[in-house]
């Protein structure tokens, strides 16, 4: 039965000048829009004038001579979120670091502090990476196979999680009087020895504000769902998920049907897909405005953007007004749902190649026309119970922030969809996930031992049936 009480989620991301590859040449978009911190501290204070749950910060570790130009010059997310802290009170602050190029000992501290600066905001976007190239800029020759970086991300997490539990809450007394700065017994060592990583901790700062800074998990992948349905808080999944209700309705239950078999409820785990809305006061005013947007980018260009879902294919080998070609398996190690999903819909709707490329720069969608538009399709999908909300990617910024914030979030709060005013301080506490208890502080009420992390990872497999997410093969 719907809860007719509950509400979406709504973030925000903050991708430089926007999610078209072309947006830096959109009038009103700062062209170094990447880099320049007042146009990054204008689109976080829309957003918390909106109320929104978080603003998002994307990252990628590998660029090359045809990379999106904003792709070239962007800022490093953990350490923009901090100085974004110091302009923001009560909005979520959420960024992109890979599991498969660092180590947890590092994530762990990056998100605990940027948790106790914002005061309980912080949110880690776990991703594997999905270029090749990344590799030679890690010290490393290839780039592992699908599988094992998620078999790496699932152990990241554990251990990432173990070590924010390396002190108990009053841990520290620091009692000027009697000189005792910290209790020794609520220090904890993680001791951990796994197949990728060996972590003895314990972290050298204290819990964060929230138990955990929140997980977010990006990947649409089988082993993608089965790590969000493991371990995370929330899933971000690509536009192609409002297309149709129908279809986010099965990516929605499938991923959630997967919670039960670790032990989760289905409200544990919020599912948000990225949308891009064009909004104009009538329908013709905001066609117009999309055809403006994407009349910025050449085909050339939309070609090249189309390559780098596909490994960096070369299309401009085929035909552009003959059907999308027939590709194989190209693309299917990295971004294989994305690459799925351009290859049926060019299939299904029988789009040549120029078609293709120039939807996928600039996806379209239900979500061009009147705020009241715009609201309705947003609203039919969230009553359907396909979504938990979603994240604004705006194909040019500041515009498409400022456009659903002035515009449609109004008309979601007087339909009672969307909160009127924040009710929490911390990020947990927007987006109605409870704070996770401390393991050994746990264990001490019950009379126990907190169970050792291997032992954690090796039942944990048990409960799954399987020995995965560790072997899972299908991108």
């Amino acid at each position: 039965m719907t809860d007719t009480n509950r509400k979406m989620h709504i973030g925000a991301a903050l991708l430089a000048t926007g999610e078209q590859m072309a947006s830096w040449l959109y009038p009103g978009t700062p062209a170094d829009g990447a880099t320049n911190l007042a146009h990054y501290r204008h689109m976080v204070e829309k957003a918390e004038a909106g109320k929104l749950d978080f603003a998002f910060i994307a990252d990628g570790l590998f660029i090359n001579e045809v990379s999106m130009p904003q792709y070239l010059d962007r800022l490093e997310p953990v350490t923009t979120l901090s100085v974004l802290s110091a302009y923001s009170s009560r909005i979520g602050l959420v960024g992109t670091v890979s599991a498969t190029y660092s180590e947890p000992f590092t994530v762990a501290r990056q998100f605990a502090s940027l948790d106790h600066l914002s005061g309980g905001r912080a949110g880690w976007n776990l991703v594997t990476s999905a270029l090749d190239g990344a590799a030679l800029n890690h010290s490393r020759e290839r780039h592992p196979a699908h599988g094992e970086r998620y078999e790496r991300a699932s152990e990241h997490l554990k251990v990432v999680r173990g070590l924010w539990d390396s002190w108990e809450e009053d841990a520290f007394s620091r009692d000027k009087e009697s000189g005792v700065f910290f209790d020794p017994d609520k220090m904890h060592r993680l001791d951990h020895q796994g197949k990728h990583f060996t972590v003895q901790g314990p972290l050298n700062i204290r819990r964060s504000p929230q138990g955990y800074p929140v997980v977010f998990q990006a990947g649409s992948s089988e082993a993608g769902k089965e790590l969000a349905a493991e371990g995370a808080d929330a899933v971000f999944t690509g536009m192609g998920g409002v297309q149709t209700v129908e279809a986010s309705k099965r990516f929605y239950d499938d991923v959630k049907g997967r919670l039960s078999k670790y032990g989760r409820r289905r409200d544990e785990l919020l599912i948000l897909p990225g949308i891009a809305p064009v909004v104009g006061a009538t329908q013709e005013e905001a066609e117009a405005k999309y055809e403006r947007i994407a009349g910025l980018i050449s085909i050339e260009n939309a070609l090249r953007y189309l390559g780098r879902w596909f490994n960096h294919h070369d299309f401009t080998q085929y035909p552009l007004d003959e059907p999308f070609p027939d590709l194989g398996d190209v693309g299917s190690e990295n971004y294989k749902s994305v690459t799925d999903n351009i290859k049926r819909q060019a299939r299904e709707e029988g789009l040549t190649l120029r078609q293709a490329a120039l939807r996928n720069a600039t996806p379209k969608g239900p979500l061009v026309g009147t705020p009241e538009r715009i609201a309705d399709v947003l609203e039919r999908f969230f009553r359907e119970e396909a979504v938990d909300g979603f994240i604004i990617l705006g194909h040019v910024l500041p515009e498409g922030i400022d456009d659903f914030v002035d515009h449609v979030v109004p008309i979601l709060q007087q339909r009672g969809l969307f909160r009127e005013e924040y009710e929490h301080d911390t990020l947990r506490g927007h987006l109605g996930l409870a704070m996770p208890k401390n393991r050994y502080a746990e264990a001490r009420k019950e009379g126990g031992q907190a169970i050792p992390l291997s032992q954690q990872i090796a039942e944990q497999g048990e409960i799954a049936g399987e020995a995965a997410p560790t072997n899972q093969t299908t991108a």
